[in-house]
């Protein structure tokens, strides 16, 4: 059984997975994820003609999220789970349609293909084959018109990320759910333009933007605003849980189960973040952050020794080489790995978190990897607080650039350019990151200026969010008309789709002379990325010495 799979940056060869996904994938839940989304724009088909009406329930918007995040590079490896997902969606889709025909609405017929597959099949193999290939990435021939509706595609895996973290905490907006039900269609429209196709990629951007926005939202209401806070890296002597992935309504009541249990809870990745919000500094039990980026799981989590719980992607299916940590591994939300316990809500719409916590006391604590502290908690509010010191270092030169460094990290070697570039950046220069491409330099003795730090780190990849309103801010304080005036270079990392979001929604901003690395995504073909290159100057990297230059920085 063959795959096609390029939606990451470590697509093989540059080119695209075919065998098996770099990422751990295997062909069979590459099909699962492709049907789900192909079966996801069969309900979009129907809801489209609902929604006017008011008969689409929340829990359908939901789904969708739901369905778009398991398809998200490093979120689940469970074959089951995609499979049920497959069948619950055609359910979903029947029931609509239902509904459509007591009302009399009939969907175009262009979409007449989208009915299909039956919610009658019996099991995998009868799913798998040439309906499987007709949801593919190669369906479409047109190199072009591929490569705009694949990038769509991804942007709206990354929007649903945001969105359905954000329906966590009881915050949506149902045009953003409306949208990725219209973007669905239309990269499912055989007829459509390639104009019409980027036009609504930059529309994809705005709502890139809508739903960042709804998550910051959600985050600093229900927990406060990030603020500066110094984070412990080494470990204490109580057992442990590890904490992983993006979730914080999941943070919260793992914090709150736990508490009292004699249990310590520790982040993993871009939970660091966490760390940073006034309402989780309650908790005597919340000790700090253990190891690095995602990539460094399969030997971090074998010293920790305690569970480890996944509340979405950056799972790294570990694979022989005597590693025993996956007997401890639990999951929830979108993601899943084969053998694993998943944790559902109840009726209520919470968590019971009582077998990580049981799991937890019957281990050893945590190895010791590193000591010390990092720091972080420089959202817009916080940087907002410090306006005037930045804006006095900007006008007497002792900061002269700022320099976005916000995105992905992964395991290839040529990521190391930027913990090369962070460290070559004079001393006059100041990083903004988000994401956890942060794990590169946020370690590092880069010091500060004039009591700034020099490694500013706003949070998560969706507070790539935090970024773009900095950067609005200093327009305004310095009354520029043109953000792009303002002394900040854009060299981004990047690895999977809430990374596309992320780019579509500063290119909705008007952000251009984007830098993105290490390699530009193998799903852009040489004539959008002319396009890209042309309207808004995006440009990939070369090395540390030459991009200096480019950027202007001496």
């Amino acid at each position: 059984m063959s795959m096609f799979c390029f939606q990451c940056q470590e697509a093989a060869g540059g080119r695209g997975c075919s065998v098996r996904g770099v990422c751990g994938k295997t062909p069979i839940q590459a099909k699962l994820q492709d049907l789900l989304i192909y079966s996801l724009k069969g309900i979009a088909v129907y809801g489209a003609l609902l929604r006017p009406t008011g008969d689409i329930e929340e829990r359908v918007d939901y789904f969708t999220l739901n369905s778009l995040f398991m398809t998200i590079t490093n979120a689940n490896f469970d074959d089951e789970t995609l499979y049920e997902q497959v069948r619950a969606a055609v359910e979903i889709r029947d029931e609509l349609k239902e509904i459509c025909d007591e009302k009399g609405l009939i969907p175009d017929e262009k979409y007449n293909h989208l009915y299909t597959p039956s919610k009658d099949f019996k099991n995998k193999e009868e799913i798998l084959g040439a309906l499987a290939e007709k949801a593919g990435v190669m369906r479409n021939s047109d190199e072009d018109v591929r490569s705009l509706k694949e990038m769509i595609t991804y942007g709206l895996k990354g929007m649903s990320a945001y969105t359905e973290h954000a329906y966590h905490l009881g915050f949506k907006n149902p045009e953003i759910s409306a949208f990725i039900e219209k973007a669905l269609l239309a990269v499912e429209d055989y007829f459509i333009s390639a104009e019409d196709l980027v036009a609504l990629t930059l529309e994809a951007g705005k709502f890139g933007v809508d739903a960042m926005a709804l998550l910051d939202k959600a985050n600093t209401e229900s927990y406060g605003h990030p603020e500066i806070t110094k984070v412990n890296i080494g470990v204490g002597n109580k057992p442990g849980i590890l904490i992983s992935g993006h979730d914080l309504r999941d943070m919260e009541q793992l914090l709150e189960q736990s508490q009292g249990s004699g249990v310590d809870i520790y982040t993993h990745s871009e939970m660091l973040p966490a760390h940073y919000y006034p309402a989780f500094k309650k908790y005597d039990h919340f000790v700090g952050n253990y190891g690095g980026s995602w990539w460094h799981q399969t030997k971090e989590f074998e010293t920790f020794n305690g569970p480890v719980l996944f509340t979405s992607n950056c799972i790294v299916p570990p694979r022989g080489n005597g590693l025993t940590y996956k007997d401890r591994v639990f999951t929830t939300n979108s993601a899943g790995m084969d053998g694993c316990t998943h944790i559902t809500k109840n009726l209520e719409g919470k968590k019971d978190f009582t077998s990580v916590i049981e799991a937890a006391k019957k281990c050893s604590p945590p190895t010791e990897i590193e000591t010390g502290e990092i720091i972080g908690g420089f959202a817009h509010n916080q940087v907002f607080a410090l306006a005037d010191k930045v804006v006095d270092a900007v006008k007497s030169g002792a900061i002269k650039k700022f320099v976005v460094m916000a995105g992905c990290d992964a395991r290839m070697q040529d990521r190391k350019y930027y913990e090369d570039f962070a460290k070559a950046l004079p001393k006059d220069t100041v990083i903004l990151t988000a994401g956890c491409a942060k794990y590169r330099y946020n370690k590092l003795n880069l010091g500060d200026i004039g009591g700034i730090p020099r490694v500013l780190d706003a949070g998560q990849c969706n507070d790539s969010y935090s970024l773009a309103v900095i950067a609005m801010k200093l327009q305004e304080i310095f009354g520029l008309d043109d953000i792009n005036d303002l002394p900040i270079a854009y060299n981004i990392a990047w690895y999977e789709q809430k990374a596309v979001i992320v780019l579509l929604a500063l290119l909705h901003l008007g952000v251009k002379n984007i830098h993105l690395g290490p390699t530009l995504p193998a799903f852009l073909s040489p004539n959008v990325v002319s396009v890209l290159v042309e309207n808004f100057g995006i440009a990939g990297i070369t090395d540390v010495d030459n991009d200096m230059k480019i950027f202007g920085i001496k």
